[in-house]
Parts: C-alpha cells; structure tokens; sequence
C-alpha cells in the first residue's frame, strides 16, 4: 500500500510563497503520473500540477507562471514551488500518485494540507 504523506502548508499573505511536498512510502519511479490536485470549500477538486505519464507535466491554467512542480527520486518527494500567492489559491492541496498494475490503474491520495492566502 503506499502512502503519500504532504507537508508545508501554512498562512501566507498575498504575494507571498509557500512550498509543499509529498513524500511517498516507496519509489515514485513506479508511479505513471505523481502531483497536486487542490479543494477549495464549494469547489470541485482541480488539478494544480502534475508529472504525467509521458514524462512532461502538466498544470492548471490558474497557476502557470506561479507554480512550478519539481521531482526528487531519490528521496521519493514530488514539490510545489508556490509564488505569488493569491487569495483564490486558499484550499486544501492533495498530493496523488497513480500507478499501472496490469490492467488496474491505482491512483493514491495524502491526506491533504492546508493553505491559506489572507492577509
């Protein structure tokens, strides 16, 4: 079973920068697609940004040119580098990882962490 565990959330003030990780249990070289997804109350979940299956990323429209998503193997840690924050940014980011498992695609979810943009 693996296991996906985010840190640095926090409180920010507009403009400000926060960055995130997930750390999984296991190699993410085994992982077909790895990275953030965020849920703001009332709001479906949205994808931030991810590696993706075909080795290039992918992000989010609200994001690009704030966000930048990067990648560790060998401490299994996917990042989230966040400039330039703004108020809407304020959710609860999820880390995933998805993995092929013969025909099953498995896809894992962290518990999630808190970030919130106020000032």
């Amino acid at each position: 079973q693996v296991q996906l565990v985010e840190s640095g959330g926090g409180l920010v003030q507009p403009g400000g920068s926060l960055r995130l990780a997930c750390t999984a249990s296991g190699s993410i070289d085994s992982f077909s697609a790895m990275g953030w997804y965020r849920q703001a109350p009332g709001k479906q979940r949205e994808l931030v940004a991810a590696f993706t299956s075909d080795g290039g990323t992918n992000s989010g429209d609200s994001v690009k040119g704030r966000f930048t998503i990067s990648r560790d193997n060998g401490k299994n840690t996917v990042a989230l580098q966040m400039n330039s924050l703004k108020a809407e940014d304020t959710a609860v980011y999820l880390c995933f990882a998805s993995q092929q498992e013969a025909t099953v695609l498995r896809v894992y979810w962290g518990q999630g962490t808190q970030v919130t943009v106020s000032s």
